[in-house]
């Protein structure tokens, strides 16, 4: 086995290429951080800030690849930019309250530029162990070169898990969906309602993806109808000028949540009205309760609703099962449709890799709720999935990273201990 020298310079993040493909196993002076989205960029910057050095493994050939590869292009932050902006680094003040998914992405680029943070590209992690023996873990990766694919082995004390609550589709089984004929998708691979004028869409969810997508396809003069299987809460972007999230959290510093669910809603009335009337039933629990205890998130209405309400967007029931160019509905009626865009949400990958089942639940999620939701075991941490967003992935990449560099500079202090006394032992011989 060949190892890169523990004494490597103290800002060392990521090896040459070239090493990695003579060299199948290395030890790394520092954390490896799994995935290169905008948990994984922050914690990378917040270790940059301690002088930790560390390794960034990311499976696409880009950072943010969900934001990349996997959105549709009318896509906006649905938050205000000040509660959106990762550790020590603001938005420009030129970017509007609510930025594009271009504006981001480019955020993102600017924001590894100016900390350095440079990913291995490429690179799938296939599994990650942890050695009880040497207390180390082991970390075996897939990285593609030139068209070659090279088994990789990293060896390190800290892992961080930073891919994210959302990093696989999730793709429901129909009947006869494989009979249906027409053009079916996933909401990650929809960008535009550009080639759909004309057309009769089925979206099937009604999160805030299957109603921004409903809600493109109308603008592009398609005729969506949105599947409504469950009960949703709808809440305005901004309540008397402010966010609704902004008004959320000022009330929850002096009321209970459940209090604050009821404004909330009273508030939602008078804004929008009622929309159970249009086919959107709420659900028995307050939003915000919801979110706590299921991760649900309410919709932030940007259009969509005005859509419904005039009925270009039709709300429908849910479905029973497709066949050549239709699709059959639990309340009987069938609808003749061209296309079918599957809103129907994302998952967790970690299962699929990470070889430990106490930190992590089966659905791939910490079994600790937020705030406690970051530290493992045996040096293993989580970034980004307090099912709060980009502010919440900001608060766990700074507890995380001010814990592993507390850890990492007691270590390496003992170990600069360590070698001086046996420099010491060296020259008493002579």
């Amino acid at each position: 086995m060949h190892n890169i020298s523990l004494n490597m310079p103290p800002m060392s993040q990521t090896f040459d290429p070239e090493d990695i493909l003579k060299n199948r196993c290395i030890l790394v002076n520092g954390p490896v951080i799994v995935g290169a989205g905008p948990s994984g960029l922050a914690v990378a910057a917040c270790l940059k800030d301690q002088n930790v050095p560390f390794v960034v493994l990311e499976r696409a050939n880009c950072i943010a690849s969900l934001w990349q590869n996997r959105t549709y292009d009318r896509l906006k932050l649905h938050l205000p930019k000040q509660l959106c902006q990762l550790p020590n680094f603001p938005f420009p003040d030129h970017f509007p309250e609510y930025p594009s998914k271009f504006q981001f992405i480019s955020y993102l680029e600017s924001y590894a530029k100016n900390f350095n943070i440079t990913p291995n590209f490429n690179e799938t992690v296939l599994s990650a162990k942890y050695d009880e023996t040497f207390g180390l873990w082991r970390i075996k990766s897939n990285r593609i070169k030139s068209d070659k694919v090279v088994e990789v082995e990293y060896i390190c004390r800290w892992l961080v898990v930073a891919t994210g609550e959302n990093s696989e589709k999730v793709v429901p089984e129909f009947e006869g969906l494989s009979d249906f004929g027409g053009n079916v998708m996933h909401a990650c691979d929809y960008k535009s309602g550009v080639n759909y004028s004309g057309k009769n869409v089925l979206v099937v969810g009604c999160g805030n993806s299957g109603m921004e997508v409903s809600l493109d396809l109308c603008n592009h003069n398609a005729n969506p109808s949105m599947v409504v299987r469950s009960s949703v809460h709808v809440l305005p972007r901004e309540i008397f000028g402010k966010s609704t999230y902004e008004v959320a959290v000022m009330l929850m510093k002096r009321l209970p949540i459940w209090m604050v669910d009821k404004i909330l809603l009273g508030l939602t009335r008078v804004i929008l009205g009622n929309v159970e009337k249009y086919g959107l039933k709420r659900p028995c629990m307050g939003p915000l309760e919801l979110k706590n205890t299921s991760g649900k998130t309410p919709v932030l209405d940007i259009g969509a609703l005005e859509k419904v309400r005039s009925g270009e967007i039709k709300v429908v029931s849910g479905i029973k099962r497709f066949s050549q160019g239709k699709v059959e509905l639990v309340d009987g009626k069938v609808l003749d449709i061209d296309s079918v865009v599957l809103a129907t949400g994302y998952r967790s990958n970690v299962p699929s890799w990470l070889k430990e089942n106490e930190f992590f639940s089966k659905d791939g999620m910490p079994k600790d709720p937020f705030p406690n939701g970051w530290k493992g075991n045996a040096g293993l941490y989580a970034v980004g999935f307090t099912r709060r967003g980009l502010s919440g992935a900001s608060l766990d990449a700074i507890s995380v990273s001010q814990d592993i560099a507390k850890s990492w500079k007691e270590e390496n202090k003992q170990r600069k201990k360590t070698v001086a006394a046996r420099h010491r032992r060296c020259i008493s011989h002579f």
